[in-house]
């Protein structure tokens, strides 16, 4: 019976690639090859490079004007705080302007509508005070008048003049009393109230038509700060 012949175990043969070793820089790939190692940070790009340090901006720090090129980590001249970490340069706060404190505001507004109301009883109490003063205004020189004896003196001279042997003459007084002089006075002032206070409500009411079609008187308001 023939021997089967015995197989030698450095001659067997594996269909396996060979795994290298990890952490082995010279190893072939293959199964259990670990990944290449991420590429290194980019570094920053240096300041002369055509690229600027970002600024920062603090209250009250002194800087030249907007289009001068400054070195990062110059110090900033003249009397300040000191400037932060970095040396960046920074933009002066802006002077203020003269007369700051005085601003005035305006605003453009018209007036489209008035109400006929309103304007009635406005213009009622307008026309009564008119009225009082209209009166209280003739009652004292009616009384300075008499006072300084002007009527006294009319009465006379016409007397005189217009008199005769059969007649006394004209008395003045009939006519200008102080009775009469006041009912005239307070008729006037009664007529006074109630034509203004008419003629008030009427112009109201033109004036709301008119409005429509020209859009109203434009006022100009200031408001000062």
């Amino acid at each position: 019976m023939p021997q089967t012949p015995s197989e030698h175990p450095a001659a067997s043969t594996s269909l396996m690639p060979p795994v290298g070793s990890a952490g082995q820089p010279g190893a072939s790939g293959g199964y259990g090859t670990p990944p290449p190692p991420p590429a290194p940070p980019a570094t920053p790009p240096a300041a002369g490079n055509g690229f600027s340090t970002p600024t920062t901006y603090a209250k009250g720090q002194p800087t030249p004007a907007r289009g001068t090129r400054v070195n990062a980590g110059a110090p900033a001249s003249g009397p300040g705080p000191a400037a932060p970490a970095g040396g960046a340069a920074r933009r002066p706060a802006p002077a203020p302007a003269a007369g700051a404190g005085g601003r005035t505001r305006k605003a453009r507004l018209r007036v489209t509508k008035a109400d006929p109301w309103s304007v009635m009883k406005v213009s009622f109490l307008l026309a009564l005070a008119v009225g009082v003063i209209l009166i209280v205004a003739a009652a004292v020189l009616w009384m300075t008048l008499d006072s300084l004896g002007v009527f006294d003196s009319l009465t006379k001279t016409l007397k005189d003049v217009t008199g005769s042997d059969t007649t006394g003459g004209l008395n003045l007084m009939d006519y200008v009393g102080f009775g009469k002089v006041m009912s005239f006075t307070v008729l006037i002032a009664v007529v006074d109230v109630v034509l203004l206070t008419a003629l008030a409500t009427l112009s109201a009411f033109i004036y709301n038509a008119a409005a429509g079609f020209t859009g109203g008187i434009e006022l100009t308001l200031a408001e000062e700060d």
